[in-house]
């Protein structure tokens, strides 16, 4: 048995308990401070680092932590670049030797001073549906292949937390999600995106319960996609790029047009995606967004969630070019078309992305006073 401090974010009980496995009450923790070190936000991460300096790091001294605990904490921290290093801590009156999780030297900048309540009110909920992913992972990857993969989950875990922050939706038969029995849950598949299979029942309209059915269900993220909209020259700007849905459909038009869109990383609101996916993939800065619709993607077989919006901006013709992230290998090119040619394009089922097509429709209502306003 060995015993750990914790300075971060494993002083919050809730997130210790996913990692080790065990409920609090039986987690042996105290309070304890490491003299001559201070805790300070990693710039510009959702998370802290340490430093020695002339501050005292207060925190949770763990004791009776076993092989397992070891290897399940090492396995969490493994993927943040985290070592163990011995210290000494004072913990009930006394100087006591224990190890600590430091980072890498260099790898990450100090920033200001860190708060464990700012974090929580920030950070807590989406940690802990990451952590809760993270460690259904112990055993089946290693830390490094989580690290690889730790983008799309906290992503994954910024959709789950919306999902109760952000629901607005109408059910009159009142059933929710205490309705549903899960037998069993199992992750086919992870990397980029996830697939889960659900063994499960659920209440029937007569009060009854159905029958233990299987349903596959595609674990995307939130996205955003937004039509920009300039109201004194009545056109919108689209962009097209090579879309691997349409093309494993066997579509011999694969390139697509579309709005602007991307997913909600973690940390994010879909406002703020709107406004970064329009200057990275369109050059544009949007004046102000209007709201289109809040909706699943496909409710029988995804989590996928849209947040679609019309955004205003200034849209000149030499606004149209190529634009993209080299680093997700995006190569995007925006074209810029008046009012009527697009309302054509919906009309002749050429349009061919729902969203747009949804926008479109939401734009042919609400265009009169978007120009009035103007």
């Amino acid at each position: 048995m060995k015993s750990l401090f914790f300075y971060g974010t494993l002083r919050f009980m809730p997130l210790l308990t996913i990692v080790l496995g065990r409920a609090a009450d039986q987690v042996d923790a105290v309070e304890a401070r490491l003299l001559k070190h201070g805790v300070y936000w990693a710039k510009g991460q959702a998370f802290p680092t340490i430093c020695e300096d002339n501050g005292t790091a207060t925190g949770l001294l763990v004791r009776g932590l076993s092989d397992e605990d070891i290897a399940r904490l090492n396995f969490y921290e493994g993927g943040f670049d985290y070592a163990l290093k011995q210290v000494e801590v004072q913990a009930e009156g006394e100087e006591v030797p224990t190890e600590v999780y430091f980072p890498t030297p260099g790898l990450w900048d100090q920033g200001a001073p860190w708060s464990l309540d700012d974090w929580v009110t920030q950070w807590g909920d989406m940690t802990l549906q990451a952590a809760t992913e993270v460690m259904g992972y112990y055993g089946r990857f290693s830390a490094a292949e989580v690290a690889e993969m730790f983008p799309m989950v906290r992503a994954r875990a910024t959709a789950r937390v919306n999902a109760v922050r952000r629901n607005h939706a109408l059910s009159p038969s009142g059933f929710s999600g205490k309705d549903v029995t899960v037998d069993e849950r199992v992750r086919s598949y992870v990397n980029f995106f996830a697939l889960d299979e659900y063994d499960l029942s659920f209440r029937r309209y007569d009060g009854g319960q159905s029958d233990m059915v299987r349903r596959a269900v595609f674990v995307a993220t939130d996205a955003v996609i937004v039509l920009p909209y300039d109201p004194v020259r009545d056109r919108v700007l689209l962009v097209e790029q090579f879309r691997p849905g349409p093309y494993a459909r066997g579509d011999e038009t694969p390139w697509q047009l579309e709005p602007v869109a991307g997913r909600v990383d973690a940390g994010e609101t879909p406002e703020e995606t709107a406004h970064r996916e329009a200057q990275e993939e369109a050059g544009l800065a949007l004046k102000t967004l209007h709201d289109v619709a809040h909706c699943y993607a496909s409710p029988g077989c995804s989590t996928e969630y849209y947040n679609i919006y019309v955004g205003i901006a200034d849209l000149p013709d030499e606004v149209a070019g190529v634009a993209g992230l080299d680093s997700e290998a995006e190569d995007i090119r925006s074209y810029v078309f008046d009012y009527e040619t697009l309302m054509d394009m919906v009309d002749s089922m050429q349009a061919v992305n729902a969203p747009l097509v949804l926008a479109a429709l939401w734009l042919a209502r609400h265009r009169e006073g978007l120009r009035n306003a103007a």
